[in-house]
């Protein structure tokens, strides 16, 4: 393999190339003529007189070592923020690997071979709502999608990475519940109570929360009397409920509910107070086909 070592000092540079063709020569990727090189050569010679850099290219790697032997300058006090950031990342990655993986090795062993998760959930993006942390899943319990604003689009709608995964957990995993989760102050609802009624937008965001508007109309048919922010929490809930019943527009949802194989939740987590609300889809009770009517059961409220 051929490669190309560069040494860079603020005197003198030094290259050798090994095994390259007669008229041209790779470096990193690309091919040079020899009188680029040596034109190189040049401005490196007149412009390098800053610390002394070491690159070393290996033609099956694309990548580049960069090693800064003096004292760093002050431009890079940016990236070294940056490093900072993943030298805790990786912190906490060992801290799993000793107090988790590795004390339960057997099981991560398990989960390596396959996975049956018990659950699905699927969640707001919101970096405040992880549904691991609120609700304690562990490694294999539950298959997680999230998306803005944790909503389900009916299956008309065509191909999403939301139905997508639900086919996946659904057909493949067979999961027993699937669980969506809404929370408060959820700036994609916020997104969507604010929509006029006539919306023609290019923002991907409007184009997707608009999925939800049979929760806003239902929404601005109860509540129109309160504040735009009341108006958004009762839509959270709202929402969740008709995510819930767009699920059942999945045949083969439908199909593992009417078999009792299958159930469908909704949750409501409030960090203001750290209060959690969850309920049951009473599918008995469903008419989604008709003026989408339902009703819920099994309510509970954790604080």
């Amino acid at each position: 393999m051929s490669q190309a070592v560069f040494q860079f000092s603020s005197t003198s540079v030094s290259m050798d190339i090994i095994k390259t063709p007669a008229k041209y020569v790779t470096i990193f990727g690309s091919q040079l003529k020899s009188w680029e090189i040596e034109q190189t050569h040049m401005r490196f010679l007149d412009s390098f007189k800053t610390p002394t850099l070491r690159l070393k290219a290996l033609r099956e790697s694309p990548g580049l070592t960069q090693e800064i032997i003096d004292n760093p300058q002050k431009s890079i006090g940016p990236i070294e923020k940056g490093f900072d950031a993943f030298e805790e990342m990786r912190h906490r990655f060992l801290s799993f690997k000793k107090d988790k993986y590795l004390e339960n090795l057997e099981h991560y062993q398990t989960l390596a071979r396959g996975q049956a998760p018990k659950f699905m959930v699927i969640a707001c993006a919101d970096s405040r709502v992880c549904p691991s942390s609120i609700l304690g899943f562990q490694p294999g319990e539950a298959f997680v999608v999230r998306n803005v604003a944790n909503l389900v689009p009916p299956h008309e709608n065509g191909p999403t990475e939301t139905n997508a995964a639900l086919e996946f957990a659904v057909n493949s995993l067979e999961v027993e519940n699937i669980l969506v989760v809404g929370h408060s102050c959820c700036g994609g609802i916020h997104a969507l109570m604010s929509m006029q009624d006539e919306m023609s937008s290019s923002s991907f965001i409007k184009s997707w929360v608009v999925v939800g508007k049979a929760a806003r109309l239902r929404t601005i048919a109860a509540v129109s009397d309160l504040n735009l922010d009341q108006q958004c929490r009762h839509c959270e809930k709202e929402s969740i409920n008709r995510s819930l019943l767009n699920l059942l527009t999945y045949p083969w949802i439908e199909d593992r509910v009417e078999k009792g194989m299958l159930s469908l939740h909704g949750g409501y987590y409030d960090f203001a107070d750290c209060t959690f609300e969850k309920w049951t889809l009473d599918c008995k009770g469903c008419r989604p086909k008709v003026a989408g009517e339902y009703s819920i059961k099994n309510r509970e409220f954790w604080s």
